[in-house]
């Protein structure tokens, strides 16, 4: 066997791999014998089919079989032996290549084209610098972080009467042009209807004053013109309700008004658990430090951001482009030569970003060990449940749902891939010189604007 490799240039080359009897004749030859013992073919015993007629029948077969076994491995043993950095996966070679005819040739040869990138090195050092941004919290911050935990804890109490944003309680029936129910007309029961979502100003008014116990006629379509908001309110399908007209009659059950939570030892066990804040302002301590805490992620993801960029910029790691346009073509079906132009660039730029990551881990020795994983999803699960509400969830059960999601493979190589990035960042927060900025969260936002 005999394997070559021409460079094209530093980004580029062919591999050649031409294929001799000697390599791959007494291996065939194995395979027919057992063929030969496990062929089924009438008139002849198992294991006593003529080799003669085993040839004629799978030779051809065994042959592309052990050819193709012998190329795959070898190429991929040259490469790794050879220490080539490829990119993407070795594709048939675009030109000349010599078509194979396993009837008559006795030699074989089989060229593929690598894409390869050249190697760098980042040696990161304080000599580096990344904005960081700090943001304050402010009283302003704090009193609208505030004003929003007691907006989420809050709930509907009843009111003596509607006004412009009240939520009414009872069944809906629809009427005739005279105010009576129609017999095979909709009627739906206890149903929740906001008067804040209402769209015509002219029916929002009929409602003011009105109290539980009371009915009145309304054109429902007018109310809500959307027909998904007829659906869910009359509890019909959306066909039904696109041909609603005409009036409905609202009787009255409640009238309910959204109220924010009341400061009390209640509200702080429901947001913090039972008497870990005892104090109105403890709490304030303890709403500061969780939007200083949301403060630093996203700090955090303003840094990687930037970071990110920075490296990008730094080890201008030139790539093969034609070959990688062609090897994404081909590894996916519904890419087009249209798209993949507009989308190239995005492309470029996760190729680079995927090579400095590895370069990144492999100069530092960077590593996730199983307590870290195990932690960062763990956090990753507080931030669910956080994020539906369930503020108090044992932690027992919190790490007991993490290690269900490490126990499926395709969850746990993304929080493993999360958790490598979020390393490598903290690795360059250390390394580089962080030219420190104090913003506003107000000012922070903007730098998401440009």
């Amino acid at each position: 066997m005999n394997i070559t490799n021409q460079k094209i240039d530093n980004l580029n080359s062919v591999v050649s791999i031409k294929i001799q009897p000697e390599d791959y004749q007494t291996k065939v030859e194995n395979v027919l014998k057992d063929y030969r013992k496990k062929a089924k073919i009438d008139g002849f015993r198992p294991g006593m089919v003529p080799m003669g007629m085993v040839k004629k029948l799978y030779y051809k077969s065994a042959l592309a079989e052990e050819i193709n076994k012998l190329v795959s491995e070898n190429l991929m043993n040259y490469i790794r032996d050879e220490k080539l950095r490829i990119l993407g996966e070795p594709l048939p070679h675009i030109d000349e290549q010599k078509s194979i005819d396993f009837d008559k040739d006795s030699e074989f040869e089989f060229s593929f084209d690598l894409g390869l990138y050249e190697e760098f090195s980042l040696n990161l050092s304080d000599k580096d610098k990344i904005s960081y941004y700090n943001i304050k919290v402010d009283d302003a911050a704090l009193n609208e972080y505030k004003d929003n935990v007691l907006k989420r804890f809050g709930g509907f109490k009843p009111v003596d009467a509607a006004g412009s944003d009240e939520l009414l309680k009872g069944n809906l029936v629809q009427v005739d042009d005279k105010g009576a129910e129609q017999a095979d007309g909709i009627r739906a029961e206890n149903i929740s209807m906001s008067l804040d979502m209402m769209k015509d100003d002219k029916v929002k008014k009929l409602f003011k004053g009105k109290k539980a116990g009371e009915s009145l006629v309304f054109n429902l379509r007018k109310a809500y013109p959307n027909d998904t908001e007829i659906s869910s309110l009359l509890k019909i399908d959306k066909e039904l309700a696109a041909s609603i007209t005409g009036d409905f009659r609202i009787d009255i059950a409640e009238v309910l008004e959204f109220a924010k939570h009341e400061i009390n030892q209640e509200l702080f066990d429901k947001v913090y658990g039972e008497n870990v804040v005892k104090s109105e302002a403890e709490f304030d301590q303890k709403l500061r430090d969780d939007l200083a805490a949301n403060y630093e992620s996203e700090s955090n993801y303003k840094f990687a951001i930037d970071a990110k960029e920075y490296l990008l910029k730094k080890a201008k790691v030139a790539l093969p482009v034609d070959f990688l346009k062609r090897w994404i073509l081909e590894a996916n079906e519904k890419m087009t030569p249209e798209l993949l132009d507009k989308e190239f660039a995005d492309y470029e730029k996760e190729f680079q970003w995927q090579l400095i990551k590895d370069q990144l881990i492999r100069e530092n020795e960077l590593k996730v060990s199983e307590e870290e994983l195990l932690e960062y999803s763990v956090t990753m699960a507080k931030n669910q449940f956080y994020q539906y509400g369930l503020y108090n969830v044992p932690e027992e059960h919190i790490v007991q749902y993490a290690r269900e999601q490490l126990a499926k493979k395709e969850e746990a190589r993304r929080l493993y891939e999360q958790k490598f990035e979020d390393k490598i960042y903290s690795f360059m927060k250390e390394t580089v010189k962080l030219d420190k900025k104090e913003t506003t969260a107000e000012k922070f936002k903007k730098l998401f604007e440009n």
